[in-house]
């Protein structure tokens, strides 16, 4: 009988052409399909929460495995995580009906965007943060971002060329934060548009560098046209870092991480 087991997972995504499957390229889940083939002596489908883009990461990262295999889900994590690189780990599984769905049964994710803001790298940071060289004030970021509150068309926030017809999404969450060195934007929505998170961070950087005015972010979202947002922040800041359905991932075997 087959078996549908929602596997929870974090991965740095460094060394990875993101999440889905290619034919000239390393991935996320390639890499996870065969740790699971080792593990079952089978191909298994897998069927991710969202897809990521290259060098994007994940604190927390959903997918559903399809299979036939009898081994428990308490079993399953150590099993999966001794056949996967020191980059990929599985936190937790969890038997599932067979009709749920890691992608359309998700209710909402949460981001995070790292920003190292210091004149010099950091070698523990190197693919990790955005090194962003100039000043940056947390707290009037903080004010410009909670203009994304709300429902609202976000065409100006997805990238061009993305086929996609309702831009409409609703941010529940957001924020901007200092610790140290360290500026963390975080926002969480029902959904997000390709590109999405990366182009509000770029949008603020935008804000702070004057390149565009303050307050700028209602008009910018109300052009629902990409060209009136920022720049595309580069993707090694961009963490995946929480998955929410309509129960809570803490009750799951070994889990990591629950719903808000």
């Amino acid at each position: 009988m087959q078996r549908n087991i929602l596997l929870t997972i974090s991965f740095d995504g460094s060394a990875y052409h993101g999440w889905q499957v290619q034919s000239n390229a390393c991935t996320v889940q390639q890499v996870l399909c065969d740790a699971i083939k080792s593990v079952t002596g089978a191909f298994c489908p897998v069927t991710g929460c969202s897809r990521t883009d290259t060098g994007v990461h994940a604190n927390m990262f959903c997918c559903c495995v399809k299979t036939e295999s009898a081994i428990s889900t308490q079993s399953l994590p150590a099993a999966l995580n001794a056949n996967l690189p020191d980059d990929i780990v599985v936190l937790s599984a969890r038997e599932m009906p067979a009709e749920f769905h890691a992608r359309y049964d998700c209710r909402g994710k949460e981001y995070v965007y790292k920003i190292f803001n210091s004149e010099l790298r950091s070698p523990f940071l190197v693919n990790r943060a955005l090194l962003y060289k100039y000043p940056l004030d947390a707290e009037f970021l903080d004010v410009q971002a909670r203009a994304f509150l709300g429902t609202h068309d976000f065409s100006s926030f997805c990238a061009s060329g993305s086929s996609v017809e309702n831009k409409i999404r609703t941010v529940s969450r957001v924020g901007v934060a200092r610790e140290g060195d360290i500026v963390t934007f975080t926002v969480a929505a029902d959904g997000f548009l390709y590109n999405m998170v990366r182009i509000m961070v770029g949008t603020l950087l935008d804000i702070s560098s004057g390149k565009l005015g303050a307050d700028s972010i209602p008009s910018v979202i109300s052009a629902c046209n990409r060209s009136a947002a920022g720049v595309t922040a580069p993707a090694q800041g961009l963490y995946l870092n929480r998955v929410f359905y309509d129960f809570n991932l803490g009750e799951s075997n070994n889990a990591a991480g629950s719903q808000k």
